[in-house]
């Protein structure tokens, strides 16, 4: 029996910006990611929780 991950709750998408940036983030549900175009940086959402740290960011090219 595998459990689904909880999904990203998209109203607290309003509520965060990107911490290099202070820009706005979109969500991409496939990837499970939260996207900052101009910071160039993908954060991860891991259990429905976003990841909101630099070092754990994978670097968009």
């Amino acid at each position: 029996m595998t459990e689904t991950p909880p999904l990203f709750d998209r109203h607290m998408l309003e509520a965060l910006i990107c911490p290099v940036s202070h820009g706005r983030l979109d969500y991409d549900a496939e990837a499970q990611e939260l996207i900052s175009k101009s910071a160039k940086l993908a954060f991860p959402i891991r259990n429905g929780i976003p990841i909101m740290l630099v070092d754990e960011a994978r670097k968009l090219t």
